[in-house]
This record gives structure tokens, sequence and C-alpha cells, in this order.
């Protein structure tokens, strides 16, 4: 889950197209279904936004991933400051008129739109819901925020505050004392847009330069030495040579994982959970004369993803579908000189590019994910050659899912070593290097490098 993905063209906020344009919702509308799905439904944004995308128009698309985005974001204290102006609690049939609240809220209170914008094409959400009785309800709610939203009850909890569940906050506070005020701010930041650039064409000041010329202002990553970050995000079509492949969206943190397995001409590589293909591609760019390089994902869907990158970026690799827990389905019996497992996790590292992770997860997922990757990780390593190297890493802040997932195999695998990590990049966990997502920088990640003995 450590792809990133590119940001829409930003469209003017003050649009009132809330009616309908030749069969499309409304950013409100459409934005108020996908929240009620996440809601409700609990379907995850990345599943619900190509769908509900293709309900609005093209002018409006940035402003519904905005929505989308941003009441995941805040959720918690819009939630909050909803129930404050609501008489009753609405039925479970009207839950997407609660989101329609919510979004009024966010607009008000944390985007650029001109208060009676917000309240008007709000309010018309709700004849595309087909609710037209909720028109004075939305308005009474949103017209009572605009002039009381300073004496809003301050008697909550932490959740409002800090926009986290609260089983969520107990963790963090306990596994980071003096960091968990700083990991749960950046959760709910924008994520900053950070490129990776393909040195087989083009070498990173270069790139750096023509970003320049064309107007956009950038930096050069202090850990990955092949990473640009821009000082604002832009549409992937205003990147100079994106789609010749001279460069790839993808946060700092993932761009760390060839320089760690020392890859070198004719080793077969196998990347499972490889979807969407980031890694898979930035190590065919690392290391141009593998030998093979199998890219595996459970999802068949998902995997085409991979393919996409593949040829944008003129690389090739075996794409397989298939689980990594079970090699008997895929595997044709040659062992690996090295293993890239990214392993499925909470994605708690990568809140702020998925918020709707702060309303889907729950404290026993941490649990189940953790015997996931405990098995995976346990039968990949039957997959790799004596001498042969494996990463395990995840995009989240967990210590169960990083280094107590490490300690663990350690102990159970007599032919396993854990090699030292000599970087300048995270803190070392006795176990492996975690990253912790950091305001207006890379994500949080965590590496552990791992080798088979002869033994």
């Amino acid at each position: 889950m450590s792809g990133q993905t590119p940001p829409a063209k930003h469209p003017n906020q003050n649009t009132h197209a809330s009616k309908k344009q030749g069969g499309k919702l409304s950013a409100r509308t459409a934005a108020a279904l996908v929240i009620k799905e996440v809601i409700v439904n609990k379907q995850s944004l990345a599943s619900l936004l190509p769908k509900y995308s293709l309900q609005v128009t093209q002018a409006e698309s940035g402003l519904f991933q905005a929505l989308c985005f941003g009441c995941c974001r805040h959720f918690y204290e819009l939630q909050h400051a909803a129930h404050q102006f609501l008489q009753k609690p609405l039925k479970p049939k009207d839950q997407d008129i609660m989101a329609l609240i919510m979004l009024g809220i966010l607009q008000l209170s944390h985007m650029r739109t001109p208060a009676h914008a917000a309240v008007s094409a709000t309010v018309a959400g709700a004849k595309q819901l087909k609710k037209p009785w909720a028109n004075k309800l939305i308005n009474g709610v949103l017209r009572s925020y605009q002039r009381q939203q300073n004496n809003i009850s301050s008697t909550h909890g932490t959740e409002v505050i800090f926009n986290h569940p609260s089983w969520l906050l107990a963790i963090l506070k306990t596994q980071y004392p003096n960091q968990w005020q700083a990991i749960v701010t950046a959760n709910n930041q924008h994520p900053p847009m950070t490129l990776r650039v393909n040195q087989r064409h083009i070498k990173r000041d270069e790139y750096l330069q023509t970003l320049q010329t064309n107007g956009i202002e950038a930096f050069a990553t202090p850990h990955s030495s092949v990473g640009i970050q821009l000082n604002q995000p832009v549409d992937v079509a205003l990147l100079p040579d994106f789609a010749d492949g001279f460069v790839s969206v993808q946060d700092e943190a993932p761009q760390l994982t060839p320089a760690l397995l020392d890859l070198v001409p004719g080793q077969h590589v196998l990347d499972a959970c490889a979807a969407p293909g980031g890694k898979t591609c930035h190590m065919l760019e690392h290391e141009p004369e593998l030998a093979s390089m199998i890219a595996l994902d459970f999802d068949s869907e998902r995997l085409q993803r991979i393919k996409e990158n593949l040829s944008r970026l003129k690389l090739n690799a075996h794409c397989i579908a298939g689980d990594a827990g079970k090699p008997e389905d895929w595997w044709n019996g040659e062992l690996f000189d090295r293993i890239l497992l990214d392993a499925p996790c909470s994605a708690t590292g990568v809140i702020r590019r998925h918020p709707d992770i702060k309303l889907l997860r729950h404290a026993n997922d941490i649990d189940n994910l953790a015997k996931l990757q405990q098995q995976i990780l346990a039968t990949l390593w039957a997959l790799l050659k004596p001498g042969g190297k494996l990463l395990y890493a995840t995009c989240s802040v967990m210590q169960q899912e990083n280094s107590q997932q490490v300690a663990h195999f350690l102990q159970q695998t007599s032919n396993a070593s854990l090699l030292n990590l000599e970087v300048g990049w995270g803190f070392d966990t006795g176990y492996g290097r975690q990253l912790l997502p950091t305001d207006n920088s890379h994500d949080g990640f965590f590496y552990a490098l791992l080798q088979k003995t002869n033994a």
C-alpha cells in the first residue's frame, strides 16, 4: 500500500454545479454516497472512487476527491460538530444525509469554498439523493454551525481532538510515548507528492533542472538517491516526460527498497504482494540485468496496475496472480536469490494517503494481520536460496506487525539471521528499522533484512 495516487487537477471549489449535468451527479452528492458506503458498508475509498468518479463531471472530479478524502481525514471532528446541531439522530437509512451535513461542515471549516456556496450546493445535494425533505434540515444545521462554530461543546474525547479512533490512539501512546502526537499530526496532513527518477533515462539533478525550467518547484529527498519532492502537487500530465517513463509517483520510504536488497546481475528475484508495482519497477530500474523478476499479487485486478506501470516504463517482469502463502499454486520450484515481502498490513504508516483506514480498521485487525504475515513469511522463507536475502517490509507503525514479527520469526527459524542496516534514516528497533510518518516528508515504513544461512 505504499504507492501514491497522482492528484487530480484542482477544480474551482466555488462551483455551484449541484444539478445534474448530462446525467451526472454533483461532487457533493457523489461524495455523500461514497462516505455513506465507507461508514455503513465499510468499503474503502480505493474501491469506491473509481466507480463514483465516473458519475461526476470532469470539472468537478478534483472537488469530489477532495471532499471524500477531507471527510475521512476530519471524520470524528465533523461527526461531532454535526451531532451538536441535530435535534435527533438520523435513521440508519439516512446516513447519506448525515454525510452531506458533514461535507457541508468540512467546506465551511477546512476548505476555501465561500460559505454561501458551501451551504446552497450541499443543500441541493438532497434533491439528487431524492430526499427533498432533508433540504430544510441540512440548511438549518449548516446555518447553525456558521453562527455557533466557536461555541461547539468542548466536552468531547480524544477521538474528536485528534481525528483518530480511540483504539489506535491508545496503541500509539503506548508504543510511541514521545512521538505519538507527531505521528497523529502527520497523519492528518495532506501528503506531499514525491517522484522517483528513472536513472536509466535521466539523472536526478538533470530532472530537477527540467522541473525548474517548467516552473515546477521541487527538491531532492534526503534519504532516497532518486527521490524528488514537489513543493506543491501537480497533475502527472504536467510532469516532463512522465508518459515516457522518466519518473514515477512514489513516496520516499518505499524508494529505499532496492538499495537494501544488494541486487546484482543474474539474480532471480521475487516481489511478493507486489501491487501496484512501484517497487517491482524500481528494482528493475536499479538493476536491469536481473535474470528474472516475478511480480506476484493475489488480486488479479491490482496485478493489472503492475502491468500498466511496467508498460509505461518499458520494463519486463513475469506477473503472476497468486497467493504468496500458497506457492504450490504458482511456484516453478526454482529458489530465489532475493525476495521482497511487502507484507499485507494495517497501513497505519500511510493514513494521510488513505484516511479511510481510520474508519475501516479495528484493533483486532492487527492480531489477524500479524498471523497472516507470520504465515507468509515462514512460507516464502522456504523459497529462498541458502545465502539469499529476504527484505521484510510494511507500511505500518504497529510493533506487532514489525519488530515483534521479526523477533518471533528469528526465534522460530534456526537458519535465519538479521542483517544490520547501516543507513541514516529511521531508528533501530533491534529487529529492523522503523520510519515514522513525518509532516511534509516520507510515510511510515518498516524494513528488516534477513539472510538465510547455509546451515
